[in-house]
C-alpha cells in the first residue's frame, strides 16, 4: 500500500471560473498531467504505465487537466487536478512537458470572449498513491495502459503529441499514434 504523499484526500473538487488565469491573448490557462508509473522500478518504455481516465461525458480518455487558478502555482494546480479528476498523487518531473494549445468546444460554450482557446501547461506525475474515493470518481474511470496504448487511446491529438514528446525526450520510440487510431477507429 503506498504511502500518503498529501494528507486526506480532497472530497470535492473546486467550481467556478472567478479564479480562472487566462493568457494575454485571452486564452484560458490549463494546467495538467500525464500519470505514470514503472512496473519494476527500471525506467525504461517496456516498465511504463500510464494512467488515462475517462472524459465526463465518457467519449474518450484523456488526461486530468483543468483550470490554473490566480491563487495557485501551475504546478500546484495541475496536481490539484489530477487528484480531483483521476484520483492520484505523487512527485511531478521537472522540466514540464510544454504548453499545448487546443480548442475548447465547451469552453467556446461558456465564454464566447476567448472562443474555446485554451493553452495546457503539461506535467508528467510519477504516482505515489491511489486513492479509493476522490471527488470525481463516480463520474470517470481510471485505467492503467501500456505506452504504446495510452499513445493510441488519447482522445484529443494535442494530448497524444504531449505525451509522444515525453517519450521521446527520454529516448524511447513511440508508434505513430495518428495511423494507429486512424486503424483502431476504422476496426470499431
Amino acid at each position: 500500500m503506498p504511502t500518503s504523499v498529501g494528507g486526506p484526500p480532497p472530497t470535492t473538487a473546486r467550481q467556478g471560473r472567478s479564479n480562472q488565469r487566462y493568457s494575454d491573448d485571452g486564452a484560458r490557462l490549463v494546467a495538467g498531467c500525464i500519470p505514470v508509473r514503472y512496473k519494476s522500478g527500471s525506467g525504461g518504455a517496456d516498465d511504463v504505465e500510464v494512467l488515462l481516465i475517462t472524459s465526463r461525458g465518457g467519449k474518450g480518455w484523456v488526461f486530468p487537466k483543468g483550470g490554473w487558478e490566480a491563487d495557485e502555482t501551475v504546478e500546484a494546480a495541475a496536481k490539484r487536478e489530477t487528484v480531483e479528476e483521476a484520483g492520484v498523487r505523487g512527485t511531478i518531473e521537472h522540466p514540464k512537458v510544454g504548453v499545448f494549445n487546443f480548442q475548447s468546444a465547451k469552453q467556446a460554450r461558456l465564454n464566447s470572449t476567448h472562443q474555446g482557446r485554451c493553452a495546457a501547461h503539461i506535467f508528467v506525475l510519477r504516482v505515489g498513491e491511489e486513492l479509493e474515493a476522490w471527488p470525481e470518481h463516480s463520474q470517470r474511470q481510471r485505467r492503467w495502459m501500456s505506452l504504446p496504448d495510452a499513445t493510441v487511446s488519447c482522445r484529443h491529438q494535442w494530448m497524444r503529441d504531449a505525451l509522444t514528446k515525453w517519450a521521446r525526450s527520454k529516448g524511447w520510440e513511440v508508434p505513430d499514434a495518428d495511423a494507429e487510431a486512424a486503424g483502431a477507429h476504422a476496426l470499431a
